[in-house]
């Protein structure tokens, strides 16, 4: 069997992970994605707050182009398969796109942090969190 390597994502920053569940023993790997704090769509908070998370996973941590780390990674554990889990920022299926060019990729479905079916805007996560409260504190 090939075995994989693990992309985390910024949208299930958890130990409890589909990826890290599914394949304990994989190494797995967090991207500081370049573009995105270059563009600075992620506040100093939010990236305290990753960081903070990220320090309870068993994750390598680098920093650069998100698609070309991951795969880089996963040469140098010699497979070509990703697993990862879903994420529904448009920025997720750009790179997974890339990804998936050159190596399989396995998205698992994470648990929502609460049902929901309308829209959404994820640039800020203030804007996220001013309608996700009201679903999470009923």
């Amino acid at each position: 069997m090939n075995t994989p390597v693990i992309w985390i994502n910024g949208d299930c920053l958890s130990p409890q992970n589909p990826a890290l569940q599914a394949y304990p023993q994989a190494p797995a790997l967090w991207v500081w994605d370049d573009a995105l704090i270059g563009e600075w769509q992620i506040g100093l908070k939010r990236l305290t707050f990753i960081y903070e998370c990220l320090l309870e996973l068993p994750v390598e941590i680098r920093r650069g182009n998100v698609a070309q780390e991951i795969l880089a990674f996963a040469k140098e554990h010699n497979t070509n398969l990703v697993v990862t889990t879903d994420s529904p920022s448009p920025r997720f299926d750009d790179i997974r796109h890339q990804i998936e060019k050159s190596v399989k990729l396995e998205v698992l479905a994470g648990e929502p942090f609460f049902e929901y079916d309308g829209y959404i805007d994820l640039k800020r996560f203030s804007r996220y969190w001013k309608v996700a409260q009201k679903y999470v504190f009923q």
